[in-house]
């Protein structure tokens, strides 16, 4: 549940779900919504995945999905594993044998599409590795792969077919008593994904994987993400995300956590709050905003920073927010500290200077979160 009990219109009450571990991760219950990505790397370029793999965990990724097609990718799957910061989930189609050799080679979560890993034998089998080598299992259904009974059934891929199909699934393993599952129901298409999940939802107590499949580019795919997963978060559902770009996995993460923090549901590293600009702006905002984001990159304790170009708005958001800027014209500006006018400074050193104070911001919330940890 995300409360804020003086502003109760911002309350978002997450359904209920109980709690699996992918590797160290926790998923579902109470746990923060995590963040996943995938490689688009070729998973047998060993060094060029485990680069991809680290600097997704550097941006944030709590969880990595690597794409295992082949045999030579199992094999290259254990040194991915052993390299890995995360944990990484073996991505398996077609051959039910990939997500055996990806229990073996150490995967901590084995995502299996029911649409196209073969009968519930060969299901069978590769829950049986799962349960052998400790690791989870995703249930990731598709609206372009669903098994041909259903599209016979309903005529086309909708979302009683997609939900249908995640509970057939979820009964194969429950028969088997195969119980750390979770579950995504994913569609390109926005209404059908959200419907989707809704129904979902409300028929199993597992843990939900979130997403908006193929969503495109970074512009377009960004966008359909944000109107899809986050109307679904903003119902409480979802427990772990995914946002699937025609893109770096690295903007794949930032654009998952900033959709997690416009909804208060996970924090880390500075949000900042910028005007778009206009005639009155005392500097350039788009230039200043565009620089302090790559500056402030480093920064991983969750804080508020605005930079607004004038002081039609600027006083009144930096009374919300850790650090500010308002631009006053005449080459100068308004620094805020905790809400309050601090002290004048000149455009051409505010960057340098907004960069120390929320370094010195940062470095002051990390001593006091980590007094309260000792006490």
């Amino acid at each position: 549940m995300s409360l804020n009990h003086v502003r109760p219109w911002r309350n978002i009450y997450r359904r209920t779900s109980r709690q699996i571990m992918v590797g160290n991760v926790p998923v579902g219950g109470d746990a923060p919504i995590s963040v996943q990505t995938m490689t688009n790397t070729v998973t047998t370029d060993i060094a060029g995945t485990i680069a991809q793999v680290q600097a997704a965990a550097e941006a944030g990724a709590d969880i990595v999905r690597v794409s295992v097609p082949d045999e030579d990718s199992a094999r290259a799957l254990k040194d991915i594993v052993r390299e890995s910061p995360v944990p990484i989930v073996a991505d398996i189609h077609f051959h039910y044998r990939r997500g055996i050799e990806a229990a073996e080679a150490g995967a901590a979560c084995l995502r299996i599409n029911p649409g196209n890993i073969g009968s519930e034998a060969r299901v069978k089998e590769v829950i049986q590795a799962a349960r052998d080598h400790g690791c989870s299992i995703r249930i990731g259904v598709n609206a372009g792969s669903l098994e041909k009974h259903l599209l016979e059934k309903y005529g086309e891929p909708c979302p009683d077919a997609m939900v249908e199909s995640g509970m057939d699934h979820i009964k194969i393993l429950q028969d088997h008593d195969f119980h750390e599952f979770k579950i995504s129901v994913k569609a390109s298409d926005v209404f059908m994904a959200a419907a989707a999940y809704q129904q979902l939802a409300e028929q199993t107590d597992a843990p939900i994987h979130l997403g908006i499949t193929e969503a495109g580019g970074l512009t377009s795919g960004t966008i359909k993400s944000a109107i899809g997963m986050g109307n679904l978060l903003w119902m409480g559902i979802g427990d772990t995300i995914r946002v699937s770009l025609s893109a770096d996995p690295v903007e794949e993460v930032k654009v998952g956590y900033e959709i997690l923090k416009s909804l208060g549901l996970r924090h880390r590293g500075v949000n900042i709050i910028s005007c778009p600009s206009c005639a009155r702006q005392g500097f350039d905002v788009i230039k200043t905003v565009e620089t302090l984001e790559k500056r402030l990159e480093h920064i991983k304790t969750p804080m508020s920073l605005s930079i607004i170009g004038c002081v039609v708005n600027g006083p009144g958001e930096a009374l919300m927010t850790d650090v500010g800027f308002t631009g006053g014209g005449a080459g100068s500006g308004m620094v805020y500290l905790a809400g309050k006018a601090s002290h004048k400074m000149n455009n051409d050193q505010m960057v340098d200077h907004i960069v120390e104070e929320v370094e010195k911001k940062a470095a002051s919330l990390e001593a006091e979160a980590a007094k309260d940890a000792a006490e």
